[in-house]
C-alpha cells in the first residue's frame, strides 16, 4: 500500500507557556517539522528523482528511519506549493517505501494539496510545540524568517548552510535563541566526515599556526537547472558550496585565528547563457589573523563552481591545509571505492556520506555522516528537553551552533559584498583586539 500522508491546517495558541511544554516533552519522542521539500529533503526535483547522489533525499529518509528506531514520533513537511505533494508522495514511496522494509512514510503536509502559500510555514509551526524540532532546507533568503518563527515558538532549529546570508541576521538569531533557551545549529555534515574531522584535530594539535589553505568544491552544470528558482536571484554558488570549507576553517581555527579581510572574484558565461544572472564560479580570498605565535597572517582561498562537467562524482570536494609545522591534503570525492554497473555511469562512490543500499531489505545507513548530522542534533534536543543539558553545552564545537558560526557568515557576506563592489576587499570588524565575534563588515580603505 502507498504511504499515508495527512494534510493539516490547525492553529494553536501561540502564547502557550514554553516552560510547561518543555516539561511536557520530557521523556517523549521528538516531533519534527521539515521545512522545504526539495532535493536534500526528498530527492524530488522537477517532477522526478534528482539527477545527483541524493535521489532518495536525505532529511525525510533520515526522519522516517529515526521514527522506525523510536527516536521520532510526529513528522511534518512544509513547502510552498501543495500541488507538488502528490508527486512527492509517489516519489518517496518509490524511492523509500518500496526499497526499505518496515519504513512508515506517514507525514503531515502543509499547505493543502490544492494550495500555494509562501507563508505556509507559519501555519505548520503553529501546530508544533516548544521543545519540538524544525529542520529548514529552503532557499537561503528565507532562512531567517522561518527560523525566527520556529524559535519564537520555542522550537529547536537546524538550518542548512548558510544559516543566513548576513551577519546582522545571524546576530539576531543568536539573541532569539538565547532568549528562548533553544538549540539552533547549522547543518554542516562535513564536520562528521571522519576525514575532515581527523584533519581538523591534526591541524589544531600538531600543524602549528595557520599559514595557507586552498579548497575546491563543485557540482555539474545541470545543477543550474535544479536550482533555477533561486540561482542568481536570492543566492549564489559561494553561499551554497564555499560555505562547507569556510565552516571547516572556522571550526579548525576557533579561538586561535580570526578572518579579517575578504576579496571575492568570479567567472561568468555558462549561467548567463542560460538566462541566469549569476557567477559560474566564485573564489573568496580570506586573510586570517593568527591570535597566537606573534599574530602572524594566514591566507585561505575558497573556490566553488556549479558549471563542472559531469564526472565520476557528483561533487568534487578537496582541500590543502598548511600550518607552520605541517600540512595535510584531503580529497573527499575519491575514497578509493569505484563502481561500474551495466546501464549506469562509472562512479567513485562515498557511502560514508549516505549508504542507500539496503541490508537484508532494511535501511542501514545509520553510521553515514549525512544521517548522523541530524541524529546527533536530535539527541542533543532530547537531552535539553529532559534537563540533562543546556543549549550552551554544544558551543564546544560538538555542534555547529548559531553562537559559534558567526565568522563563517561574515566571510560569506563579505565575499558577496566584494563581488558586488567589483572585487573591492571587505574588512571584518571585531570588538576589542582579541574579539572573536564579528560585529560589522566595511569596505577596506587602502
Amino acid at each position: 500500500t502507498g504511504a499515508k500522508f495527512i494534510n493539516i491546517a490547525l492553529t494553536y495558541n501561540s502564547n502557550i507557556n514554553r516552560t510547561k511544554l518543555i516539561n511536557m516533552s520530557a521523556g517523549k519522542k521528538l516531533s519534527v517539522l521539515m521545512v522545504g521539500t526539495g532535493e536534500y529533503t526528498t530527492g524530488y526535483v522537477g517532477g522526478t528523482a534528482a539527477d545527483s547522489d541524493k535521489g532518495a533525499g536525505v532529511v525525510a529518509l533520515t526522519m522516517f528511519d529515526l521514527r522506525r528506531r523510536n527516536k521520532v514520533e510526529r513528522i511534518g513537511m512544509c513547502g510552498v506549493n501543495g500541488k507538488k505533494f502528490p508527486g512527492i508522495r509517489a516519489h518517496m514511496q518509490r524511492m523509500i517505501g518500496d526499497v526499505y522494509s518496515n519504513m512508515n512514510l506517514e507525514c503531515e503536509t502543509f499547505p493543502n494539496d490544492d494550495t500555494a502559500d509562501p507563508e505556509a510555514y507559519k501555519t505548520a509551526i503553529s501546530t508544533f510545540e516548544a521543545g519540538n524540532v524544525a529542520i529548514i532546507f529552503t532557499p537561503d533568503d528565507t532562512h531567517y524568517a522561518i527560523a525566527a518563527e520556529a524559535i519564537s515558538r520555542g522550537m529547536h532549529v537546524m538550518i542548512t548552510k548558510p544559516i543566513v546570508q548576513t551577519l546582522s541576521d545571524h546576530r539576531r538569531l543568536c539573541q532569539l535563541a538565547k532568549e528562548k533557551g533553544v538549540l539552533v545549529a547549522v547543518e554542516v555534515h562535513k564536520r562528521l566526515d571522519p576525514f575532515y574531522a581527523d584533519a581538523r584535530d591534526r591541524a589544531r594539535e600538531g600543524l602549528g599556526s595557520f599559514q595557507y589553505m586552498y579548497s575546491y568544491m563543485s557540482q555539474p552544470k545541470h545543477q543550474l537547472d535544479t536550482f533555477k528558482s533561486w540561482a542568481g536571484k536570492s543566492s549564489d554558488i559561494s553561499y551554497y558550496l564555499n560555505s562547507h570549507h569556510v565552516d571547516w576553517s572556522e571550526w579548525v581555527l576557533h579561538g586561535i585565528a580570526r578572518p579579517i579581510r575578504v576579496t571575492g572574484t568570479g567567472s561568468t558565461g555558462v549561467a548567463k547563457a542560460k538566462g541566469m544572472d549569476t557567477e559560474d564560479s566564485i573564489t573568496l580570498t580570506v586573510q586570517w589573523e593568527n591570535l597566537v605565535d606573534g599574530r602572524g597572517m594566514g591566507c585561505a582561498v575558497y573556490t566553488s563552481s556549479w558549471v563542472a562537467p559531469k564526472a565520476d562524482v557528483h561533487s568534487q570536494q578537496r582541500f590543502f591545509y598548511m600550518g607552520s609545522k605541517g600540512e595535510i591534503n584531503v580529497d573527499q570525492a575519491h575514497r578509493g571505492c569505484t563502481v561500474a554497473q551495466d546501464g549506469k555511469s562509472f562512479a567513485s562512490v562515498n557511502p560514508l556520506f549516505m549508504k542507500y543500499t539496503p541490508t537484508n531489505g532494511e535501511f542501514s545507513g545509520q553510521n553515514s555522516y549525512g544521517v548522523r548530522s541530524f541524529e546527533l542534533f536530535l539527541d542533543a534536543c532530547r537531552d535539553i528537553n529532559e534537563g540533562r543539558a543546556t543549549p550552551d553545552k554544544y558551543n564546544d564545537g560538538s555542534l555547529a551552533t548559531v553562537h559559534t558560526t558567526t565568522q563563517g557568515t561574515a566571510i560569506l557576506e563579505a565575499g558577496r559584498k566584494s563581488l558586488d563592489a567589483g572585487g573591492q576587499p571587505m574588512d571584518i570588524l571585531y570588538e576589542g583586539e582579541d574579539g572573536l565575534e564579528p560585529v560589522d563588515i566595511r569596505p577596506h580603505v587602502f
